[in-house]
C-alpha cells in the first residue's frame, strides 16, 4: 500500500499531553517556544543557528503540515493538555514505510524543561509506531555529548546498538562528533 493512503489517528493522548499533528496556525506558539529556547537548544539543534522569523516558522508549519498528510514525515506537536499551551516538538523522522522504521526526534520549549514531558511524549510515540503503524523498527540518535536527549531512550528501554564515530559536524558545524544510535525493535 502506499503510504499516503495509510490511515491512522493524527491525534492522540497521554496523561498530561495532547500530542498531534502540525497544523497552519501554530508558527506563533512554535515560533516563542524557539526564541526562549534559542540558548538551550543551540548546541544540538542545527536550525536554532539560522535567524528565523514567526513568518518563516509559520511556513514551515505549513510544509511540516503537508509533509504529515502525504506520510512524507511526521512531525507532532506537544501541547499541554491542561491549559492547551505548546510544549515542543517531536515526531516520526527518516522514514521508511518498506520496513517500516521511524526515527524519534525532539526538542522541547525550555521553560517546560526537567518535567518529563518528553519522556511522556516519547513513550506514547513509540507505543503509536509500533501499534498504529506497525512499526518494526524505531531509533532514537543523538549527539553523544547531549546527556539529556541520550537519557531519554535509555529511560525507557532502548538498547544503544553504537556509537558512531565522526559520524556528524556539531549544530554550529565547527567540529565533529559522535552519534549515539538507540533502538526497540519488534
Amino acid at each position: 500500500m502506499k503510504p499516503i493512503l495509510i490511515d491512522f489517528p493524527e491525534e492522540f493522548y497521554t496523561e498530561r499531553l495532547i500530542i498531534r499533528k502540525p497544523m497552519p496556525g501554530d508558527g506563533s506558539a512554535v515560533y516563542e517556544a524557539m526564541q526562549a529556547s534559542l540558548e538551550e537548544l543551540k548546541p544540538w539543534m542545527p536550525w536554532a543557528h539560522h535567524e528565523q522569523t514567526e513568518h518563516d516558522v509559520e511556513a514551515n508549519m505549513r510544509d511540516a503540515h503537508a509533509k504529515f498528510l502525504t506520510r512524507e514525515d511526521l512531525r507532532l506537536h506537544l501541547f499541554d493538555k491542561e491549559t492547551g499551551k505548546f510544549i515542543g516538538s517531536s515526531g516520526l523522522h527518516r522514514i521508511n514505510w518498506d520496513v517500516p522504521k521511524f526515527e524519534i526526534g525532539y526538542w522541547i520549549d525550555s521553560r517546560q524543561s526537567g518535567k518529563g514531558y518528553i519522556t511522556e511524549a516519547v513513550q506514547a510515540i513509540t507505543e503509536f509506531a509500533f501499534e498504529k503503524l506497525n512499526a518494526r523498527r524505531v531509533e532514537i540518535r543523538c549527539d553523544s555529548k547531549n546527556t539529556k536527549s541520550s537519557a531519554i531512550p535509555e529511560k525507557l528501554g532502548f538498547t544503544l546498538e553504537g556509537i558512531l564515530k565522526n559520524d556528524s559536524k556539531s549544530a554550529d558545524q565547527n567540529e565533529l562528533r559522535d552519534t549515539c544510535v538507540y533502538s526497540k525493535v519488534k
